[in-house]
């Protein structure tokens, strides 16, 4: 017989997903017991369910998630004009993660989105793309693709990159929206919990549980109490946001992994005038450079036309900036990410705690905000002030960013490699790199280090499995769908 807390059975949801107040004795709820455990309610783990349930199985499911069932999770922001520092960030965490509050993209092709296709193949990886963007269609995803009919236009976006250096990845894109994403992730948590997944809000995992080498289970709270959670099979998906939180789990329960790499960089923002053959023709750019004198991997990622520029908070109060991009509310501006990978080597194994580093450090020169700073100021070799913000044809679409130094901040390697990769941008998109160019920091990518996983997406320790981009091999909303489909298929 199953026990189920009375702080996540259905019946003790109200009308708009909150969990009723209940009086528990004694700090601790009695231990529970459920068939598969799925930590994280991002698409890797709502996935996962789907998969399970796409199956028939008829097992008991449970989903816990750190953040808000969907209703709930609104940004203060829009209605203060300031972040208040919710924890946890609902823009962040909360059922459907962070990717689907940003701008919500579903990237169409395997060769977009992370190294799935390295673990399963690229003909596997190609037909759950499309078996998901099928799924995501069913619970009203927008039929239009960006990105496509526009062979002659695209052939010339090609040629000025190649001229420049550049590689570029036109990729198919289904352009959720932020808006929208919200609306379509609500549908599916009530069709979860329609079908009996029990959907565990403000719940916490602080530990596996670990018998004889495998995993049965995990320790858990939520607002009240800390309970155990017995499971058959465990399923972590945290998500970016809890990358650090499974590396440290990986050390502490032996669970293969290895280093991995970091992204750092800035977010780019300029006026739609500059960007508008691009948007029309490709809608977001790929572009990919190994500029001098370093030669790192630096890329254009989550280009989001006539969006806006966003904060996202980590735990400790980390200010990163991300952008979004709504369907029906449009800004003057596109903004995107210009990132630059560091991939370690030994005996350096903490790439996380170095990106962290370096965006306290923006954070500290911006007394807690996002710190943004003109590109003709970068080159000039001095600071940004706000007078000069507001004399640019370009208004900046994240008012409270402080304006001031970002190459104080970032390390000396990735500004060059920045520098020099929007120089070469903009041979492809002539005004790219103009003196008004808003440049915002610090844009940081959390990946976990890569645990390591046969094709059937096992880990070393037996009942457990780690997906998404918490497991270091996918990055975006498409494949840690992908990976979350397959693996909740597997275990059905």
């Amino acid at each position: 017989m199953y026990l189920y807390s009375t702080h996540c059975a259905p019946n003790e949801l109200d009308n708009a997903g909150r969990v009723r107040d209940v009086v528990v004795s004694k700090g601790k709820q009695e231990d529970k017991m459920t068939d598969i455990l799925i930590v994280g309610a991002g698409p890797a783990g709502i996935f996962c369910a789907l998969g399970l349930l796409g199956r028939g199985y008829s097992g008991q499911i449970t989903l816990i998630e750190k953040g808000l069932p969907i209703e709930r999770r609104s940004c203060p922001r829009s209605e203060i004009g300031h972040c208040i520092h919710c924890n946890p960030c609902r823009i962040t965490t909360g059922f459907s993660g962070a990717g689907a509050f940003s701008d919500g993209k579903l990237s169409l092709s395997y060769e977009v989105g992370g190294d799935l296709p390295e673990l399963i193949g690229s003909e596997l990886t190609q037909q759950t793309i499309n078996r998901v963007d099928k799924m995501y269609l069913d619970f009203g995803a927008d039929e239009r693709i960006e990105g496509i009919g526009h062979p002659h236009e695209v052939a010339q976006i090609r040629r000025r990159a190649i001229q420049a250096g550049l590689k570029l990845v036109d990729c198919p894109i289904r352009h959720l929206g932020t808006e929208k994403a919200q609306e379509l992730y609500a549908r599916i948590e009530r069709h979860l919990r329609d079908a009996g997944v029990q959907l565990l809000f403000e719940c916490e995992c602080k530990e596996l549980l670990m018998e004889s080498g495998s995993c049965r289970g995990a320790i858990v709270c939520d607002r009240s109490s800390s309970y155990e959670i017995r499971a058959s099979e465990t399923v972590v998906a945290t998500g970016r946001r809890g990358a650090a939180w499974l590396n440290q789990l990986c050390e502490q329960q032996g669970i293969a992994h290895q280093a991995g790499p970091c992204d750092l960089g800035v977010r780019v923002e300029v006026r739609n005038e500059v960007m508008e053959n691009v948007n029309n023709v490709l809608y977001e750019s790929k572009l990919v450079g190994y500029p001098n004198p370093f030669r790192n991997k630096v890329r254009t990622f989550c280009q989001n036309p006539g969006g806006y520029v966003s904060q996202e908070n980590y735990d400790h109060n980390l200010a990163v900036v991300n952008g979004h991009s709504f369907k029906d509310k449009k800004s003057d501006n596109t903004n995107l990410a210009v990132l630059v990978t560091f991939n370690f080597r030994e005996p350096f194994h903490e790439p996380i705690s170095y990106a962290r580093m370096v965006g306290e450090m923006c954070n500290m020169l911006g007394a807690g905000h996002i710190l943004v700073q003109r590109f003709g100021d970068i080159l000039d070799g001095k600071r940004t002030w706000p007078r000069e913000l507001s004399r640019s044809n370009l208004s900046p679409t994240l008012c409270d960013a402080e304006a001031g130094d970002i190459t104080a901040a970032i390390p000396y390697r990735a500004m060059i490699e920045i520098i020099n990769f929007i120089k070469a941008v903009d041979e492809v998109v002539p005004g790219f790199a103009a003196e008004e160019t808003l440049l915002y920091a610090p844009e940081l990518k959390f990946y976990s280090n890569r645990i390591m996983m046969g094709a059937d997406l096992t880990t070393n320790v037996a009942h457990l499995r780690c997906l998404g981009d918490s497991s270091g091999w996918t990055r975006g909303l498409m494949m840690a769908s992908c990976m979350g489909l397959l693996c909740g298929e597997s275990m059905a």
